[in-house]
């Protein structure tokens, strides 16, 4: 099985002898898959209705010949400047009311009639033409799914989405609890996208429109994709895109890719870009449903610190790459190829970056090429994961929302900080949906999930009595899917929650732990009281409890716990992991182990086998070096 390496190729952007040298260097570097025409839609149809896919031939002859498949883009992310002149509606117009100018990416409401025949046009003729083309490997629709538009016409398609939800005004009314500042409505037309306002906006209102631009966007990448199954059977996916302004709920869009693909850019300079690498990777293999994905873009020599760039330090390139194969891709590709002369991205780095083949970064490049073809063994293996963290975008999207009693509950970070907890302890995790099955999970952690269901509050009670752990975080099953308060969790912790106290300090523990952000007035009903508030106005009340239910037990934490305390009780749950970054995969009776080491220390763990990179035999005792990586298969 191969596992696939390369990235963005923008031969469109260059002359034609720079194709020749590019595909030299690919074969150089082990590159095997490169995705074409992303941002090509103006050379692909200069003018409506006028073709030139010349220069694409040339270039995808080219690329076979040198050995290098292609994941063939339809380019309808960024719609040509004739498009916008024909069609000034089909412009995004933001929550503001102010409608955009072309003149950068994205130009387009994916509501309006004249883009998504104009998608589905560009998609169809380079269907047609190159679904037998020899080195297609899979079909890349649009790039990055996210934007959002509050135009008439978006206006118009979401009021048709609330008549599907709701079937009529009256359930949404209730839903929407319209009785509160006099918003109830009699007429579908009174209805409008939730533009900015005098004040805050109705919480229902906002969350029904993510959900109506999930749809949206779905419905856009279906049309795209039928299009393209007219003529070819090759697979069919579209990159997904992470971030607090994306309507994309990734887990729904799954099952209609054949390949999960993500991107990654990780912002922080130090410990936390790996430790992003690793939640991302994860949160893709949820998605994918523990099948195999695939990192379709990350960048080559630096990191996107606060709009400054960060290098890569030697050697952590290939550690993010690889961490992201150790957690089920299969393979590593990167924005871009070859640096851009010009344009906005001018300056992002790339696997030839402005220096040219003679730089230490494709140096790295090309050692990394020559790695993965010794790793392929892994692609059709499993992840081990014993414990699972909950995922719902519609909970991140409903605490987006401007009623909260805190600005700083963030959902996103909760679940970041419990997904980081259980890294820095060695141990890998799943995320799994809250309505998921969840019983080969020793363990389950609920990280502020705001917003539940009755089937998830359900589950998690039949998994608790089937013997698991569930840990249940602050902020957690307080409404429901009209997001109307109902706490449905606090029966199955045993706990009564009477007052919820934000914090702006630390608060102590009597343990001699902290808490922060966060606190509870709680009663232990039926609950055994673990670590109580020391000090304040909540000294010597119940801070994390715990319930025997069944079989298994319900965990409480009511506060945000530093992270000394958080590893204290990650290891009461889990034990002690290694000190390195640990992801096993296993497949029958083999395991492969990858080890990354992201310090500047060899560190030295028991192993036994074969480690791969340098082909030699591991027996009792294996050396990580410092900041290098080691996988070793063992039986």
């Amino acid at each position: 099985m191969t596992l696939w390496y390369g990235g963005d190729y923008n031969p469109d952007q260059w002359d034609p002898a720079v194709w020749k040298e590019d595909v030299e260097l690919m074969r150089r570097a082990g590159v095997n898959l490169v995705t074409v025409g992303v941002f090509s839609w103006s050379s692909l149809e200069p003018r409506p209705g006028e073709y030139d896919f010349g220069w694409l031939d040339q270039v995808l002859d080219l690329l076979h010949d040198g050995g290098v498949s292609v994941d063939l883009a339809t380019p309808t992310a960024s719609p040509p400047p004739w498009f916008t002149r024909l069609h000034p509606d089909a412009m995004p117009v933001t929550a503001d009311g102010v409608r955009l100018t072309h003149g950068s990416r994205d130009t387009y409401c994916a509501c309006a009639p004249a883009y998504r025949d104009a998608a589905r046009g560009i998609a169809g003729k380079l269907a047609e033409r190159y679904a037998d083309h020899p080195a297609l490997a899979m079909w890349h629709v649009h790039n990055e799914y996210g934007t959002t538009c509050y135009c008439p016409l978006a206006a118009e398609r979401f009021r048709e989405w609330l008549r599907e939800r709701y079937g009529s005004l009256d359930r949404l009314n209730e839903a929407w609890t319209t009785a509160f500042w006099s918003q109830g409505y009699g007429e579908w037309r009174d209805i409008e996208p939730p533009r900015k306002t005098q004040y805050m906006v109705n919480p229902t209102q906002y969350l029904d429109f993510r959900r109506f631009w999930s749809d949206e966007l779905l419905a856009a990448y279906r049309e795209q994709k039928e299009v393209i199954r007219a003529f070819s059977e090759a697979p069919v996916t579209t990159n997904f895109v992470f971030g607090g302004w994306v309507p994309v709920n990734h887990a729904q869009w799954a099952a209609e890719v054949d390949v999960v693909a993500i991107d990654h850019y990780p912002d922080d300079g130090g410990i936390g870009a790996e430790e992003q690498t690793a939640f991302s990777a994860d949160l893709a293999r949820g998605w994918a449903g523990g099948k195999p994905w695939l990192l379709m873009e990350q960048a080559a020599g630096a990191l996107n610190v606060g709009r400054r760039w960060h290098p890569k330090e030697p050697g952590r390139m290939a550690r993010h790459s690889l961490s992201h194969l150790a957690r089920g891709s299969r393979g590593a590709l990167f924005f871009q190829w070859r640096a851009s002369r010009g344009g906005s991205e001018m300056y992002h780095p790339a696997m030839v970056p402005h220096a040219g083949p003679d730089s230490r970064m494709f140096r790295e490049i090309t050692e990394l090429g020559a790695v993965l073809p010794r790793l392929a063994e892994v692609a059709e293996s499993n992840v081990v994961a014993d414990v699972a963290i909950l995922w719902d975008a519609e909970c991140w999207w409903a605490m987006q929302g401007t009623h909260l009693p805190s600005s700083e509950l963030d959902y996103l970070k909760a679940v970041q900080s419990a997904h980081r907890h259980f890294w820095r302890a060695g141990v890998t995790v799943d995320f799994a949906a809250p309505d998921a099955d969840l019983s080969s999970y020793g363990v389950v952690v609920v990280p502020s999930l705001y917003l539940i269901s009755d089937e998830a509050a359900a589950n998690l009670t039949t998994y608790v009595e089937n013997g698991g752990q569930l840990v249940v975080g602050y902020f957690s099953g307080l409404v429901d899917p009209d997001v109307r308060v109902r706490y449905a969790l606090t029966d199955l912790l045993g706990v009564r929650i009477e007052e919820l106290q934000p914090l702006g300090d630390e608060v102590a523990l009597a343990s001699g732990g902290r808490g922060r952000l966060w606190s509870e007035d709680v009663r232990a009903v039926s609950a055994e009281v673990v670590d109580r508030y020391a000090g304040g106005v909540l000294d010597g009340k119940p801070a994390i409890t715990r319930r025997q239910v069944g079989a298994g037990t319900a965990w409480y934490v009511s506060t945000e716990l530093d992270d000394d305390t958080a590893a204290t009780l990650v290891e009461r749950l889990v034990g002690a992991g290694e000190p390195l970054e640990t992801v096993r995969r296993r497949s029958g009776d083999t395991t492969w182990t990858f080890r990354l080491n992201h310090s500047d220390e060899d560190v030295v763990v028991p192993a036994t086998g074969v480690e791969l990179v340098s082909g030699e035999a591991v027996d009792g005792e294996l050396t990580v070096p410092a900041g290098g990586y080691t996988v070793v298969r063992s039986e």
